[in-house]
């Protein structure tokens, strides 16, 4: 979380670019003076146009990167400190702030479309949440991470959720208990990111990841994906039931028959999301 002066409110514009690629959607958030802040707004604007991407149906796979100096900071921690002087204390507000960030989260877990993180440099506190909670990141060979909140006094409780989902136990730990900042490397290695690569070659290999995805059945990656999220909490034995039933549905769909089909008769094949 960064102390950061505050600015008039922005449109949803001037908070995040919508840019269509082919069957790839980028949501770049541009907020560079304010670098990225998750701001009421800049949530708002974000968690928006990630629905108009999963509604779109010539959209297969979502990026979500930003320009600037950072990736995103967190939250405006400047803006949350006024809030001390509310009748309440602040309490409210930060309800309000926390519940919108952790909605946003969870949104993009359940959106039906692959997302990936892109990811040119800091991503601190709720910034690095918002990387974790991707299904996928890539990041440059500069990027750095960190939760920095406790060196603010504020445990990152919520950048937690997705982030001890992320990687083991002890190196999320690490990170909670010192909020210092470690490299692309050793997220790597920790299994915080998927691809770190060359500063100079993010978008292209980030692009080139997410084509290769959006050659997929929509429908097929749609179940794959709540299949996913929703056995990673449950025990083995109803994991593997749950997996099962969508197997099953999986082979029912056109594109599943589609698929198996193609394959037996060596063709590309013809996917209809259905």
């Amino acid at each position: 979380m960064a102390m950061t002066d505050t600015a008039p409110p922005l449109d949803a514009s001037d908070l995040v670019r919508e840019e269509t690629v082919g069957r790839v959607r980028r949501l770049v958030l541009i907020d560079e003076k304010r670098r990225n802040l998750l701001t009421s707004e800049m949530m708002a604007a974000l968690d928006e146009a990630l629905e108009r991407a999963a509604s779109d149906s010539d959209i297969r796979c979502v990026v979500i990167a930003a320009e600037g100096p950072a990736f995103c900071v967190g939250h405006d921690l400047k803006a949350m400190t006024a809030h001390y002087e509310d009748p309440d204390g602040g309490r409210a507000f930060f309800q309000g702030l926390f519940d919108q960030c952790s909605a946003l989260m969870y949104g993009i877990a359940r959106n039906p479309r692959p997302i990936i993180a892109e990811v040119h440099s800091v991503a601190a506190a709720a910034g690095c949440q918002l990387v974790a909670a991707c299904d996928i990141a890539v990041a440059a060979e500069s990027a750095r991470f960190g939760t920095t909140g406790v060196t603010f006094g504020l445990f990152c409780s919520t950048p937690m959720v997705p982030l001890s989902r992320a990687v083991d136990r002890k190196d999320a730990l690490e990170m909670l208990m010192t909020g210092d900042l470690i490299s692309a490397g050793h997220a790597d290695k920790i299994g915080l990111v998927n691809h770190v690569v060359p500063d100079d070659k993010l978008t292209e290999e980030t692009m080139a990841l997410a084509e290769r995805i959006a050659t997929k059945s929509p429908l097929v990656l749609q179940m794959g994906k709540e299949a996913y999220y929703a056995q990673i909490e449950k025990g083995l034995q109803d994991a593997y039931a749950h997996c099962s039933t969508v197997m099953v549905d999986n082979l029912m769909t056109r594109d599943g028959k589609e698929g198996l089909s193609a394959f037996v008769g060596k063709r590309e094949p013809h996917w209809e999301g259905r």
